[in-house]
């Protein structure tokens, strides 16, 4: 029984340290997509890729209202439509349906490029300016929140790391 006692003692005295520095450690959570995107430097990129996309967006637009029109087309005059117009109205929507399918996907992987590119464009500015809040607000640890079940909004350090960002960038 005494060695337990002397165990459990011992036990506590090697805890105590750690339960001493866990209370003086300053933590942060960070978004690290957030903290990029929100930056000035992801805003002049996304207007540069709108300007890029617009003759695809205007002609998916186009592309989509016609779609609508032969749906409409389709469902007012089918009752007297022989079956080769119904065959011909078919065959142009589904032609129009392909061709938005194309835009799409190929809009869709350029923007994974861009935004790939942009991380990785980015990525010492990001390192540089979370080096930066850390040496200013006196951190310990960084955790990126996209591993934290939860976290107190006070330790959010994003926005601290956009504006870092974001003054880098100027």
């Amino acid at each position: 029984m005494k060695k337990y006692n002397v165990l459990m003692l011992l036990a506590g005295v090697f805890m105590v340290p750690g339960i001493v520095l866990a209370q003086n450690t300053k933590i942060g959570i960070i978004n690290l997509e957030q903290a990029l995107f929100n930056s000035e430097a992801a805003r002049v990129v996304q207007e540069e890729l709108q300007a890029e996309f617009s003759s695809d967006e205007r002609r998916a637009q186009t592309l989509q209202e016609e779609l609508i029109g032969l749906q409409q087309r389709f469902q007012q005059d089918e009752a007297i439509m022989s079956e080769s117009e119904k065959r011909q109205l078919n065959a142009d929507a589904q032609e129009k349906q392909l061709q938005l399918q194309l835009i799409s996907e190929r809009v869709q992987q350029a923007l994974q490029e861009k935004n790939q590119q942009f991380i990785e464009s980015m990525r010492q500015t990001l390192s540089a300016a979370i080096t930066e809040v850390v040496a200013e607000g006196g951190y310990d640890l960084i955790l990126n929140a996209t591993g934290v079940a939860y976290a107190d909004p006070v330790l959010d350090i994003t926005p601290k790391v956009t504006a870092k960002i974001n003054e880098m960038g100027q």
